[in-house]
């Protein structure tokens, strides 16, 4: 992939990388010492999972397994790929997964990425003190205005109303990143990719972004309370 004249870095801001874990499928961030959860935690902790359930018994356990599996590793790939592009350092993957993933990046960076205009940072790390934290792909200058970028692989095309999660996780990067760096985030960017290429993208601002923020925080509340019953459950207070 071919460096695109109109690109270019700007390290406008000191941005931090924290460590990570993983425990039992939640994650979280230690950030100045303090666990956070992450958004991706929260978002999957308080999603309603009836859809979830009834495509497993459609397509069996063990075959939605498979694919959940072959893809998050394809997604990894993909974003490994993106990420060592902006980086300008050589990668390559010539396993099967790699491949279709390296197909899906340049479909991105070729497409997806040509209005950018500045990157300030990808695989950035935020996080809203005592609240919760993430990694957004990439922040920057997009068509003239602060954006924040997540690059997405789909098994087939979405559709605005089935990525509800896609925006609220955004909605609370762009929130973080305005605490932190003083910004005005102004729109937020969902690239999408499919096996085959095709390449869609949802864009969110105004209104409707500020709205996701609002649900975002709502869906917070959501999860806390979930955690406190768990405990109370446990301890059987």
């Amino acid at each position: 992939m071919a460096w695109k004249e109109n690109m270019k870095w700007n390290k406008r801001f000191d941005y931090i990388n924290c460590s990570r874990s993983e425990v039992q499928g939640s994650r979280t961030y230690d950030i100045q010492g303090n666990a956070l959860p992450s958004v991706t935690s929260i978002l999957s902790g308080t999603k309603d999972q009836e859809f979830l359930k009834k495509w497993k018994q459609r397509v069996g356990h063990e075959e939605a397994d498979r694919i959940k599996n072959y893809s998050s590793k394809r997604g990894t790939a993909m974003h490994k790929f993106i990420e060592k592009y902006l980086l300008g350092e050589p990668f390559e993957d010539l396993t099967k997964i790699g491949q279709e993933a390296k197909k899906m990046a340049q479909t991105i960076v070729e497409i997806g990425l040509l209005p950018l205009q500045e990157i300030w940072g990808n695989e950035v790390t935020l996080w809203y003190p005592d609240l919760y934290a993430g990694s957004t792909d990439l922040v920057g200058i997009y068509n003239g205005k602060e954006t924040l970028i997540d690059f997405k692989q789909a098994n087939r095309p979405k559709q605005r109303d089935w990525i509800e999660d896609y925006f609220l996780q955004v909605g609370a990067y762009a929130m973080a990143h305005d605490h932190l760096y003083d910004t005005r985030i102004e729109q937020a960017i969902i690239m999408i990719c499919t096996p085959d290429c095709y390449y869609h993208d949802f864009t969110i601002k105004g209104l409707e972004f500020r709205q996701k923020k609002y649900d975002f925080m709502e869906r917070l509340n959501k999860y806390h309370e979930s955690r406190k019953e768990s405990v109370l459950q446990s301890t059987g207070a």
